[in-house]
């Protein structure tokens, strides 16, 4: 392979002789206090916002606002005939896609969510499901195999291509490895037999690489996504309230595990919630305790930051609910549960938050719902424009017949209007 450069860190190997053996893990210094990872090849120089869209939806967005980004998953299981290779006749899914966004002038990005649902691990819990298809060689092989596929047809369609790769998963074995070092969890890999991946180590490490190796292999022009959580250390950085030393202190655990990958991804992925926080308070009854307060922003802020400093990666904050309190149409009901990230992140004029994660090292926000039942910007629920009685103060008539009283895309007008944020 010839070497070569991504974000100034090179992630090839050098030697022939080399060519079917692993490649040396790679360690990136971390960064210094004050000062900031270059963002990869291809990404904006300004900060940018980005929703969850469906094919066929990238001239609808470009119309609301000039979105940088637009996101799509990609899942269904490998091995399972429901993947998303079977989507469209020859895997074509992500072709079509990758299409769409260009002519709109966004920049595509797709979530990968297939280990889990491959089988036999789909009918256990998440991480023990995870562990199990990790472990079988007949599946990991049918996963590099997908991999390959995607990364092929990423490649064809050229420019600019993010892959977010599992969320969930890497948190998964983080809790499972000791002293946060993935090369102390098994996966097959090398022993998979899928020839791209011969020689690479039977764990955790060795599973990264594979996938920093097929990227490299078929497709450089896509930048790799890793993603992390507050509770893949164990403690929830959202629900326990800890100190602001034991916040930092778990973030640099967070980044220790990346480290221990000896993978380069070149951005991060991270979520404050896939549910509304009015979502989680009523369907799941949690009493409120997924409602982000000022502490917990600033908790989240710090979180990021010590990973950051620490793994030389930038990162998008990822499929952010669409939830607000302004709207009479956030009442609390099927499709329409109300949140304060919106209107924390693009609601106030100072861009105060928005600021504070830039400096953190946030580059973009995706916003999002991980599931059907919290609120979307759009007209989810079919009952076209609401104004239900208001509660807790929300006023504001609806803009829209979206689920949100039309308050997301009207703040994200907004964004774009105020002028580009220039990232730090």
């Amino acid at each position: 392979m010839i070497p070569r450069t991504r974000a100034g860190v090179v992630i090839a190997c050098v030697s022939l002789v080399l060519a079917l053996a692993a490649c040396k893990p790679v360690i990136p210094v971390p960064v210094p206090p004050g000062t900031l990872p270059p963002v990869p090849s291809g990404w904006p120089k300004s900060f940018q916002l980005g929703t969850a869209d469906g094919p066929g939806g990238a001239a609808a967005m470009a119309r609301v606002a000039p979105f940088g980004f637009r996101y799509q998953y990609l899942a269904g299981g490998v091995n399972t005939g429901n993947g998303w290779a079977t989507w469209n006749a020859n895997g074509d899914f992500p072709t079509f896609y990758i299409a769409d966004s260009r002519a709109a002038g966004i920049i595509p990005v797709f979530t990968y969510y297939q280990l889990l649902q491959s089988s036999p691990g789909s009918s256990q819990s998440g991480s023990d499901g995870v562990i199990t298809n990790l472990n079988n060689a007949g599946t990991m092989t049918a996963y590099y195999n997908d991999l390959k596929l995607f990364f092929q047809k990423a490649a064809a369609a050229g420019g600019t291509t993010v892959l977010h790769l599992e969320p969930d998963l890497w948190s998964f074995l983080e809790q499972k490895a000791t002293n946060d070092d993935a090369t102390t969890v098994p996966a097959k890999v090398g022993s998979s037999l899928q020839t791209d991946v011969a020689g690479l180590p039977d764990n955790v490490s060795g599973f990264a690489r594979a996938i920093v190796r097929l990227r490299n292999r078929y497709a450089p022009n896509v930048v790799l996504g890793y993603h992390f959580a507050s509770w893949g250390t164990g403690t929830d950085v959202l629900y326990s309230d800890p100190p602001d030393a034991t916040v930092t202190s778990l973030g640099m655990r967070t980044a220790k595990f990346e480290q221990s990958l000896g993978a380069r991804f070149d951005i991060a992925f991270t979520d404050l919630s896939d549910r509304d926080a009015a979502f989680k308070q009523f369907v799941y009854g949690d009493g409120g305790a997924s409602w982000y307060t000022a502490d917990d922003y600033r908790r989240s802020t710090e979180f990021i930051d010590a990973f950051v400093h620490n793994t030389a990666l930038r990162v998008v904050l990822w499929q952010v609910p669409f939830g607000n309190t302004k709207m009479l149409a956030e009442n609390n009901t099927w499709e329409h549960y109300q949140d304060n990230k919106v209107e924390r992140l693009l609601g106030d004029t100072t861009q105060a938050q928005l600021k504070a994660y830039a400096h953190a090292g946030v580059v973009a926000v995706l916003f999002g719902r991980g599931a059907d039942g919290p609120t979307c910007d759009c007209d989810a629920a079919g009952d076209g424009v609401t104004n239900p009685a208001p509660i807790n103060g929300n006023t504001g008539v609806s803009l829209s017949a979206d689920d949100d009283g039309g308050y997301f895309k009207q703040q994200s007008v907004n964004f774009y209007r105020a002028g580009l944020l220039t990232l730090p």
